[in-house]
């Protein structure tokens, strides 16, 4: 098992001070803690030590004949290669207005002249732990951004090509046996439920990454939620379930495009999802104090109890239910209606009532 000195070895620290005692103290300090140590004797010195070789952590002095330490942690954080390298100012400057300038131009921490060869050792340690979560941390998100892609990108196409195929079978050819019919329409459905999953995983891999484009536009919203219906009207046939649209005139609002189609399709299809047969879903538009708009979805089907909707938006916490006819779902339709309101300048809002229904509404702005 390696001891801590072993695991040090792999760290490179770059210190830069223009007095040669304190820098020796300084080395030493951190060579017997195991770490690889450079040190320089200015500015100048430390932005070409650095750009020669990309150190792990910088100890930097701010009173340097050349370069002072703030100018020179500057140039570290404009430089996109050495941005993210964690600089640690030691200075004889303790006032206040030191301290805040050196947090200002990048600095992650300040330790005061004479220092304490157990609180350079503590700060250090801590500095290069969080730096190495943070890599880690990088190179998982790359990582979550890749299986995205895959599950997004390449298997949307397939299954795209897979749906349009039982859509000819449905629409083109006529089966005399029942069964043969009711299992190509299932089949459909499923088709349909997977790509709106791939959909939703895209999405949500853009908004995680904040990759999302908003364009916003004046849309007429009856219009939107119209073929809204229309595009999920053979889905909720399949329950028995009615679609209604009420509005008293003709709505304009400010938002991009794409964003309500998103937000209007999870909406109806979770309202679809968790109402019985025979059941109604009623989308409506209205007036919204303060130059907004407030469309709402609201079902008559199995509710929500005060735990769950109180958890519903909460990441970390995300959960899925089967639907009324066993239907499957990822937790994800509900999150990103949400990012995608907010996206939009809007706020979304839930009642809900066990065995009784639920109301989802989202507020947007009036085009002008």
């Amino acid at each position: 098992m390696l001891d801590m000195n072993d695991q040090n070895q792999k760290y490179d620290i770059l210190i830069a001070d223009d007095a040669p005692a304190n820098l020796k103290v300084l080395s030493e300090i951190l060579r017997l803690e195991g770490y690889k140590v450079r040190p320089v004797l200015n500015g100048t010195q430390a932005l070409e030590a650095a750009a020669l070789m990309k150190p792990d952590l910088i100890l930097l002095d701010i009173m340097m004949p050349d370069i002072n330490g703030f100018e020179v942690c500057k140039r570290f954080k404009d430089n996109p290669d050495l941005a993210e390298i964690p600089v640690i100012f030691i200075s004889a400057l303790n006032d206040t207005d030191s301290v805040i300038h050196a947090f200002s131009v990048g600095g992650v921490d300040y330790i005061s002249k004479p220092f304490k060869a157990e609180e350079v050792k503590v700060r250090v340690s801590t500095h290069l732990k969080i730096r190495n979560q943070s890599r880690e941390l990088q190179q998982l998100n790359a990582t979550k951004d890749k299986l995205f892609s895959i599950i997004s990108h390449d298997l949307r196409g397939p299954c795209g090509n897979f749906t349009q195929v039982l859509d000819m079978l449905a629409e083109d050819m006529v089966f005399e046996d029942p069964m043969k019919h009711k299992l190509v329409e299932e089949l459909r459905n499923t088709s349909k439920s997977v790509m709106s999953l791939l959909d939703n995983l895209l999405n949500w891999s853009r908004s995680q990454s904040n990759r999302i484009v908003i364009d916003p536009q004046d849309v007429i919203i009856n219009l939107s939620v119209m073929e809204s219906i229309r595009l999920l009207k053979p889905i909720a046939n399949a329950k028995n379930i009615a679609l209604e649209f009420v509005a008293s005139k003709v709505f304009t609002v400010l938002v991009d495009p794409n964003s309500l189609s998103l937000i209007f399709r999870n909406l109806m299809s979770n309202a679809i999802k968790f109402t019985n047969p025979g059941g109604k879903i009623v989308v409506s538009v209205e007036d919204d104090p303060d130059d907004m708009v407030r469309i709402s979805v609201a079902d008559n089907g199995v509710g929500i109890n005060e735990e769950a909707l109180g958890r519903l938006f909460q990441p970390a916490l995300h959960f899925t239910t089967y639907g009324t006819s066993n239907e499957k779902g990822s937790g994800l339709g509900l999150l990103l209606v949400k990012d995608f309101v907010e996206h939009n300048k809007g706020q979304l809002f839930v009642t809900s009532e066990v065995g009784k229904g639920t109301t989802f509404s989202f507020t947007l702005p009036k085009a002008e």
